[in-house]
């Protein structure tokens, strides 16, 4: 190799050496890993929470712009009992943040996320009510997110693992896809995608083209199409129709209504179900289910869940349990005394 080859290579090779280095100290100095750290704990501490890091974050270009976090614990600021703990995050950070502009987030990525619903549901005690004449409100997800490995505990019970969620951008007028898989305790898989354009109008959110996905591997599946829409408070409405498919089994045609609350009657959800010499028609108050739900973890006499309507079906697979030649039927009266707490 001649001597002005080997000066010309020289050259190049500390002239990339250079901006290597310039590069690694501009995404130091540009990204500013402490700002946006800052501007996490600063929106999480806005909503009532705490948000701590194992370590500082690391900034990184390859393949996009992204702030490597460590270690992540969010707490409620009452609440001793982390609401959720992950072994490792990404921010994931627009171009333009390099030319100096604001600093927004267009991406979270959480690894290893651990979640605790007892938490979760102590710090939601402590939030200010909601006005019941408040219009509808959509919580915008500035930033899609992603979730890899995680698990939701209720204290030391586990509920769900092997949770794996990916999400859009959540805003007004903009198509929101969100896919989720998970197992239970058992290890039954299950996943869910849902699918809507939301419209937030004068207090009114809308949901059109709204397409709703449950199955569960070589038991069950569900796809509905449909509609829904919120005013407010208790004032939901939602209109979805479809198919229920199950294994070894005949389909259901499917469909499913939200009625909202009135002076009257509280919100109910229907359900009916049509398949060969199988039909279902009930009605669901949600909040009158829950409170039977709650009585049933104590240790009072079990009661019969607050449903209203018919249903005939052949077999019931539901976890563990299995159920043949069911037939159900109760009236409004029933369902209140069901739906009551001893």
């Amino acid at each position: 190799m001649n001597r002005r080859l080997r000066i010309g290579l020289y050259v190049v090779g500390g002239t990339f050496l250079v901006l290597l280095v310039a590069a690694l100290i501009a995404t130091y100095v540009v990204l500013q890993p402490e700002r946006f750290t800052a501007l996490l704990q600063s929106r999480a501490r806005a909503a009532g929470l705490e948000l701590t890091l194992a370590s500082p974050a690391s900034p990184t270009l390859w393949p996009k712009p992204a702030l490597e976090l460590d270690g992540l614990t969010l707490r409620g600021q009452s609440v001793s009992t982390p609401l959720l703990v992950a072994s490792r995050g990404k921010l994931v950070l627009p171009w333009h943040t390099l030319l100096g502009g604001e600093a927004t987030m267009s991406r979270l990525e959480v690894e290893g996320v651990r979640i605790d619903l007892d938490a979760v549901s102590a710090y939601l005690d402590t939030l200010p009510p909601r006005s019941s004449m408040a219009g509808a409100t959509l919580p915008t997800i500035d930033a899609g997110f992603r979730i890899t490995r995680g698990t939701l505990l209720r204290g030391t019970r586990l509920m769900l693992s092997n949770i794996e969620a990916n999400a859009d951008r959540l805003a007004s007028g903009k198509r929101f896809v969100l896919t989720l898989s998970a197992r239970t305790a058992d290890d039954t898989p299950y996943a869910l995608e849902l699918e809507a354009l939301p419209t937030l109008d004068h207090g009114v959110l809308s949901l059109t083209g709204t397409g709703l996905r449950i199955s569960s591997e070589k038991r069950f599946g569900m796809d509905l199409q449909g509609t829904a829409t919120w005013r407010g408070g208790a004032d939901i409405g939602a209109s979805l129709a479809g198919k229920l498919t199950r294994a070894d089994a005949t389909p259901y045609d499917m469909a499913l209504s939200v009625t909202p609350a009135n002076q009257n009657d509280p919100l109910y959800i229907a359900l009916k179900l049509d398949g060969d010499n199988e039909h279902t028609n009930l009605r669901v108050p949600p909040i009158a289910l829950a409170s039977w739900w709650s009585g049933m973890q104590g240790v009072g006499s079990p009661t019969l869940p607050p449903l209203v309507g018919t249903a005939d079906i052949g077999s019931l697979d539901a976890g563990n349990v299995h159920i043949k030649g069911l037939h159900f039927e109760s009236t409004p009266a029933q369902a209140s005394t069901a739906g009551s707490t001893p």
